[in-house]
This record gives structure tokens, C-alpha cells and sequence, in this order.
């Protein structure tokens, strides 16, 4: 029989000190062949430029060796110190790298990426020093986001196709720096879902609050962008009394479900903590009945039951009941996730996630490169998985 030879701590310590002299070896060797590779190729365009070796004499000669200067290069294997040809009238940076570029593209995606992914400007230097690389300044860090602003142009423009069944819609407050201090801003968000239950975030929209015009103004990009509504079967909102206006002026067949999470939640602040539970119970069996009839009579006993001690949460309830109804016109299986906007809910959380490190923002631009940024990232995620509560399988 094999005999098994125990594995000690120490035997474990010496491997890993062995794996890592090797790769630290390999690292090191990689290094030296690419700053080799470089400093030949800089060497050589200026042979070319120059057609003619060192001191040799030429007739036609219109400029002259200037020897080398130092220039660093970050890259994934670390910072590279090159000797960069150059002529008295020009320099001779390698094709890989362009003028006044420091860092590869491996390596500013590396910045981009930790910022967008929740480090501060000023964090990112200390996690990009923790590789072993330069650490960029909050100033570097915020130029290269800018690179994001043809994508987020791109997708505002986007056209999209008129296949989607549901719509959520819903807003995130997030604070901007303005010149007479920090303002709350608001961003419209469009979350749309497929009948096969694929999802996608479709639109955001930047503004100063919830009226009808704002909200206009997302639905109207949707409509312009190829949504003309010919398969909606139902739009959630928030309950918003300006998003509920718009709705009936770009979308008016469309049915409007208005969310219960956010309604529970207004009759639940109106009432006194001693009688919570109660309402709470009562409004609940409301969304949980078993058609729209049931749900009618729990209505009706709801407001019969606090008519007395709640006249306002009653009328309240009585006057928005229409749009808090019609998810019953769907399958069981689908009414869980069409009765609330919690779908986008989830989204938001990680925009406050993001956001919370950076305070406030400096401004508008840098505001849509972070929520383009968290919401493409959901999108790519949501290529193929779907949401299967909204497909008939589930």
C-alpha cells in the first residue's frame, strides 16, 4: 500500500513561500524582457527617423541624437522605469504607448473600476498602492471616470424596442454640491420586464423633484426611443400624484398599479402605535385576498371597522383603491412581484451603497457616470438569468 506522508504547517509554509518566490520571480523577469522590449523599440524608430547610426556624418542629416530621458509606466506587473530615445527636435515613445499616457488601459480600467465599484477618489490610491502600482490622486481618478460620458451619452440615446409587458418606475433622492450648499436631487429611473421574465434598466432621468413635467419628460424619452406601449399590460409606480398624471398623458390605456409597500407604509405613519398591528393586519388582507372580489369586501370591511378612529386613512384608501386593484387581473403567480415596486427597490439599494462614501456629489456629470456605471453593471448581469416569479414555470 501507498504510505500517505502527513502534510506539516511548516511543510504548508515553505510552499507558499515557494509559490511565491516563484511568481515573484517570474513578475520580476517579465518586467525586465518588457522594459528591454520597449527601450529596443524606442531605440529603433529613432535609427529609422534618422536613417543613420551614431556619429556617422551625413550630408542630408535635419537632426541629431539627444540621448534618453526617464519615463515611469504602470502596468499590471508593475511600474516600468524606460529609457526613452530622443532627437533634438522629437521623442520616440513605443507604439504601445501614446503621448502623455502613464498607465496602461489594463490599469486605468483598474482605477475606473475600484471607484465605480464603491472606493472614494482618494481611497483608490492607497487599494491601487496595495498591487504594488503608483497611487493616482483624487484628481487622476476623476479624470479618468470621464471616460464615461460617451457611454452615458450613448445610452440615453439608445432606442429601445416595444417588447416589454411590465414597467416599474420610481425615483432615488441623492445630494449635489451647489454654490449655495448640498441639494437633494431626484433620479427618475424606468426598470422594464419582458414576458419571459428577462429585465432590463432602461432609463434614468436627473431632477429637481417628482411633479408631473419631470415625469413627462422620462416617460416622453421612453416613447421617442421605441417603447410606444402596444404591449404594456401594466405600469408600477410608487403611488407619486405627479407620476400617476403623467402616466395618463403618454401611457392612458395602460393599467396603473399603484404600490402597496409605499401605501402600507402612508397609512401606518397616520396611526397610533397601539392600533399598528390592527390596521396593519386589516390592510393586508386586502393584497393577500384571493381575486379582486375578495379584496372589494376586505376593503369594505377595512373602512367600516376605522371609520370612526381614522376618517382620513379610510377616505384615503377608498380614493386610491382603483389603482391599487388592478394587479388581480393577473395569474397568482405573478401578482407578488406586480403589486409593489420592489423589484427597483433592490436597485436603489445599491445605489445608496455606492453613494454613501462620496457624501455628496460635485456635480450633475459625475452624478449620471455613477448611476450609468450601477446600472449597466445590473444590465450585464441580467443578460441571461430572468426573473422567474415572472414566468408560469415558476
Amino acid at each position: 500500500m501507498r504510505r500517505v506522508i502527513p502534510i506539516t504547517e511548516q511543510f504548508q509554509h515553505f510552499v507558499e513561500e515557494a509559490r511565491g518566490g516563484v511568481w515573484s520571480d517570474i513578475y520580476s523577469k517579465t518586467r525586465q524582457y518588457w522594459t528591454q522590449a520597449l527601450e529596443l523599440e524606442s531605440a529603433r524608430l529613432r535609427d529609422v527617423y534618422l536613417r543613420c547610426d551614431a556619429y556617422e556624418r551625413a550630408e542630408q542629416r535635419q537632426d541629431h541624437r539627444n540621448g534618453f530621458y526617464v519615463r515611469s509606466f504602470q502596468t499590471r506587473l508593475g511600474e516600468l522605469r524606460l529609457k526613452i530615445a530622443r532627437s533634438r527636435k522629437k521623442t520616440f515613445l513605443p507604439g504601445v504607448i501614446q503621448l502623455f499616457q502613464r498607465r496602461t488601459e489594463e490599469v486605468m480600467l483598474l482605477i475606473r473600476e475600484a471607484f465605480l465599484r464603491g472606493v472614494s477618489t482618494r481611497q483608490v490610491g492607497k487599494v491601487v498602492a496595495s498591487i504594488g502600482l503608483e497611487a493616482p490622486s483624487a484628481q487622476t481618478v476623476s479624470q479618468l471616470t470621464r471616460s464615461l460620458d460617451a457611454l452615458v451619452k450613448t445610452f440615453h440615446q439608445q432606442p429601445l424596442q416595444d417588447e416589454w409587458a411590465y414597467l416599474f418606475l420610481d425615483g432615488v433622492s441623492l445630494r449635489i454640491r451647489r454654490p449655495l450648499g448640498r441639494k437633494r436631487l431626484q433620479m427618475l429611473v424606468a426598470y422594464g420586464v419582458r414576458r419571459d421574465g428577462s429585465r432590463q434598466l432602461l432609463a434614468f432621468l436627473r431632477s429637481s423633484g417628482e411633479s408631473q413635467a419631470a415625469w413627462e419628460g422620462l416617460l416622453e424619452d421612453l416613447f421617442r426611443r421605441g417603447i410606444r406601449g402596444q404591449n404594456l399590460e401594466l405600469i408600477v409606480t410608487d403611488g407619486c400624484p405627479g407620476l400617476a398624471a403623467a402616466i395618463q398623458t403618454v401611457y392612458p390605456h395602460v393599467p396603473h398599479q399603484r404600490c402597496w409597500v409605499h401605501k402600507l407604509r402612508n397609512i401606518l405613519e397616520r396611526v397610533r402605535r397601539r392600533d399598528r398591528i390592527a390596521v396593519k393586519q386589516d390592510a393586508q388582507a386586502i393584497y393577500e385576498a384571493e381575486n379582486r372580489r375578495a379584496a372589494e369586501k376586505a376593503a369594505a370591511s377595512f373602512c367600516r371597522r376605522w371609520q370612526d378612529a381614522y376618517p382620513q386613512i379610510v377616505a384615503s384608501l377608498q380614493e386610491d383603491l382603483p389603482d391599487l386593484l388592478p394587479f388581480f387581473a393577473f395569474p397568482p403567480y405573478l401578482r407578488r412581484k406586480l403589486r409593489t415596486t420592489n423589484v427597483i427597490e433592490r436597485c436603489f439599494v445599491e445605489v445608496r451603497r455606492r453613494t454613501r462614501p462620496m457624501v455628496c456629489f460635485v456635480n450633475a456629470a459625475s452624478m449620471e457616470r455613477i448611476i450609468y456605471a450601477i446600472f449597466h453593471r445590473f444590465n450585464q448581469q441580467w443578460k441571461n438569468p430572468t426573473l422567474r416569479s415572472f414566468t408560469h414555470a415558476a
